[in-house]
Order: structure tokens, then sequence, then C-alpha cells
């Protein structure tokens, strides 16, 4: 009999927030990741990682992860503030739907190329939130999106929960840590 393994395989959980930042509520799965690593802490085989809208440049993270939970905000036509999960092969469906930037068409590109190179990880998760404003330049996220925040964290820790890893509240108050943080050129 086979049993099915909860436990994360070698490659490890990315927790990975793309978006804009210079955008208003673009910037929502970038802010999401930052407070996931001020909220929880993680076992080892979880990384954090500001993925910003690096697109390809993100593609040896994602093959290398054996479990994929992605924030985003994605216009996918409900009023704003409405959250979404969607798992597995309705990611890059989602992320396609609704995209609202050149970022996402670009990283629904790279689960395209992974799943094309037999490399995608097992298992994939989108925490996505219907934005309200996305056209403000200025970073700011939105007050109701900024509302949302604990339900979305909530969600992703939920996911992560289903896939073996327990999250743990911070008692220290400091920050996590997050895998290149806006600097993933840098590393080039």
């Amino acid at each position: 009999m086979k049993v099915e393994e909860k436990t994360p395989a070698p490659g490890g959980v990315l927790v990975l927030g793309i978006g804009n930042l210079l955008w208003g509520d673009e910037g929502f799965g970038v802010r999401a990741v930052e407070a996931f690593g001020r909220v929880y802490s993680f076992p080892g085989s979880v990384r954090l990682m500001d993925g910003g809208t690096q697109g390809l440049l993100l593609m040896p993270y994602i093959q290398e992860a054996s479990h994929l939970l992605i924030f985003d905000a994605v216009d996918f036509g409900r009023p704003p503030g409405t959250m979404i999960l969607r798992r597995n092969e309705e990611v890059p469906a989602y992320l396609h739907s609704g995209k609202m930037s050149l970022h996402q068409t670009g990283f629904q590109e790279v689960l395209v190329l992974c799943d094309l190179l037999g490399k995608n990880p097992r298992e994939m998760a989108l925490v996505g939130l219907q934005p309200l404003d996305w056209e403000t330049f200025g970073g700011e996220l939105s007050r109701l999106i900024r509302e949302k925040m604990a339900l979305a964290l909530e969600t992703g820790a939920s996911v992560l929960r289903e896939w073996g890893v327990e999250p743990l509240l911070r008692q220290d108050g400091r920050p996590g840590d997050l895998l290149f943080p806006r600097a993933l050129l840098s590393s080039l």
C-alpha cells in the first residue's frame, strides 16, 4: 500500500510573493510574503522569496522546490478584496485569465516552461486577492487590501499545514529572512 508523503521533499517549500511594489495593490504578493515572514517562523525546508517582477530569473528556484505557494494580486473580475485559492494546474490558468501586469504573463510562462521541462513543483497553490487599486503610483496597498492581509496569511499557513509544514507564530517580533529580497539581478 502506497502512503502519500505529507512532508515536502528535499527541494522544500518555496513561498513566493510576486508583484510590483510601485503600483498600489499590484504589490500585494510581495507585501504578503514579507508579512508572512514577520508573523510566522518556519523550518529550514521553507524559503520565503520576494519574486517581484523577475519572471524567468525565478525559474531555477521554482524548479528545485517540491511545493510552491504563491501570493499575488489577480484581477479575476470579482469585487475588490475577494480572495481565491487555486491549486496545481489551476494556478497558471488563473494567472493568465486575469493578468494585470507584465509580471503575470512572464510568471505564467515560467510555470509553463517548468512544466515542459518536467521540473514543476509537485504541489502548487495560489493565494490571490482581487485588487482595489493597481494604478496609483507610490507603492502603498489600499486600506481594503491591508484589511484582507491577515486572511490571506492564514490561508497560506493553512496550505502549508496541509503539506505537512507547521508555521509557528513568531514571538520575537523579528522579520523572517527573504531569499534575495528585491535583488535577484545582483546575483547574476
